[in-house]
């Protein structure tokens, strides 16, 4: 059975411009240069890459949080850079973000019931009582309590703050969930609780996920595909089996072969690469990775590759793709 694509990316490219002034026209910082991808419905894919590579901007690209340089970024068949006004509030409510930090992304002065419902206001065929009470069914689902509609930020737990982001994004009843990083600021022990909580939410309510992280194993239990970013630009797209059992991209191999194990005596199979990663602002022809990668040749030095599928399902930017684990 064919999967309905939600969501479909083409050739997204965002450069942003920095040390402008008078004398000077500044440098461009390549952060997402020419992503092509799909998302289905009631799919979580996951993007996952070192810090800088671009997965934050693509997310905040999807939603319009900023403007793309060019490329498409169509919703349910609908270009969404050309929708503006009532159009582009009510495509609001089908898409939503949770952010990173649940602290700053609240607002101190307001309660619980004013963050949460905050998205309800704009409906004027709901009454204040109406409102009230599907905050307080949000709060329920997302594990709050009753008696915390009228309490502030300051005084919840980081999980319990990210809970709060969780059900402000939801009360619209989203369709497409930008989730950036969104157990990076939480303890270990509540992440396991917000995740098994987002999981069940997207069964619940149907919903997908594009989920930003660079926790691997938080990505392994919540992912049906994987994307790899590196320097702006897509390395490698699969299912989360063919991603972990084997990589075909040199990059993906070193970045997951880094993971923590918790496995006790299994020795880590690394692939230690050198080097630090290029500066976006001057990134190397050809491949961005050749100049660390162990397999490069010279073709790697001159060509940069295309973003090609090597079997059903599995799309790779390598001119010479690691074999099949």
């Amino acid at each position: 059975m064919k999967q309905q694509t939600i969501l479909e990316v083409k050739d997204l490219t965002k450069y942003f411009v920095v040390g402008r002034s008078i004398v000077s026209s500044g440098e461009v910082v390549k952060a997402v240069d020419g992503l092509s991808f799909d998302l289905f419905q009631g799919e979580t894919l996951s993007f996952v890459g070192e810090s800088g590579c671009g997965k934050s901007t693509t997310g905040r690209l999807v939603l319009r949080l900023i403007e793309a340089t060019r490329g498409t970024v169509s919703y349910k068949g609908r270009d969404v850079a050309k929708l503006s006004g009532g159009e582009l509030r009510k495509l609001r409510r089908e898409m939503q973000i949770i952010f990173q930090d649940p602290w700053s992304s609240l607002n101190p002065r307001l309660t619980v019931g004013q963050i949460i419902g905050e998205g309800l206001r704009r409906n004027k065929e709901l009454s204040q009582a109406e409102r009230k009470r599907r905050v307080l069914e949000m709060m329920e689902t997302v594990g709050l309590r009753p008696e915390q509609y009228g309490r502030h930020p300051h005084e919840f737990s980081g999980g319990q703050r990210q809970r709060l982001g969780i059900a402000r994004a939801l009360i619209v009843g989203p369709k497409l969930v930008v989730a950036d990083e969104p157990l990076s600021a939480l303890d270990v022990s509540v992440q396991a609780q917000v995740v098994n909580l987002l999981a069940r939410l997207k069964r619940e309510m149907g919903l997908s996920y594009l989920f930003i992280s660079h926790d691997l194993a938080v990505v392994e239990h919540i992912s049906d595909r994987i994307a790899v970013m590196y320097l702006g630009k897509l390395m490698e797209l699969a299912s989360k089996q063919a991603i972990y059992s084997g990589p075909r991209h040199p990059y993906t191999q070193a970045l997951f072969s880094a993971a923590p194990t918790a496995e006790v005596g299994r020795p880590a199979d690394r692939v230690i690469l050198s080097g630090d990663v290029p500066s976006p602002l001057n990134p190397p022809p050809g491949c961005r990775f050749h100049t660390r990668c162990p397999h490069a040749q010279d073709d790697c030095r001159r060509l940069e590759p295309e973003f090609r599928p090597l079997e059903s399902g599995h799309w790779v930017a390598c001119h010479h793709p690691l074999a099949r684990g």
